[in-house]
């Protein structure tokens, strides 16, 4: 794989953009890093509905940007593990924030935020909530799932 892309532009947050901002992209970061999911199948199963044909994709996009890393479960040489990065990891901050936007500035547009509690434990916490977050991670992901 090759990732010599044609960036739009020298703009940081373009470029991030360009790799991280597409529909599903953070949403398969989410999951791995928040709801303990690391397979295929798991990954599809997700409330979020997303099409094997696009998460097969987006896999494969992150894996070629070392956001994320394939490989086989020892036992079972058919299913692949994805697990985050370091690179990976890192995201959990822009995670955060985008959570912190939406319960801010969408809960009129988006009935079950309007109805569901905010999210100011995670804004004053998210420095801690962040660290946690990603060490937890970082603990679990030597456990394999059965």
């Amino acid at each position: 794989m090759s990732t010599e892309c044609k960036f739009r532009c020298n703009c940081p947050i373009t470029t991030a953009l360009d790799i991280v901002g597409d529909k599903w992209t953070l949403v398969v970061v989410k999951q791995l890093l928040t709801e303990n999911k690391s397979t295929f199948k798991e990954l599809s199963a997700c409330t979020e509905a997303i099409a094997t044909n696009i998460l097969s994709a987006r896999l494969k996009k992150l894996e070629e940007y070392k956001i994320i890393t394939k490989e086989k479960l020892p036992d079972n040489k058919k299913t692949n593990i994805y697990r985050l990065t370091e690179k990976g990891i890192s995201l959990a901050p822009v995670l955060i924030e985008l959570a912190i936007w939406s319960d801010a500035n969408l809960r009129e547009f988006h009935e079950s935020l309007a109805r569901g509690n905010r999210l100011e434990s995670l804004k004053a916490n998210k420095e801690e909530i962040i660290l946690r977050m990603q060490e937890s991670y970082r603990e679990n992901i030597g456990q394999d799932k059965d």
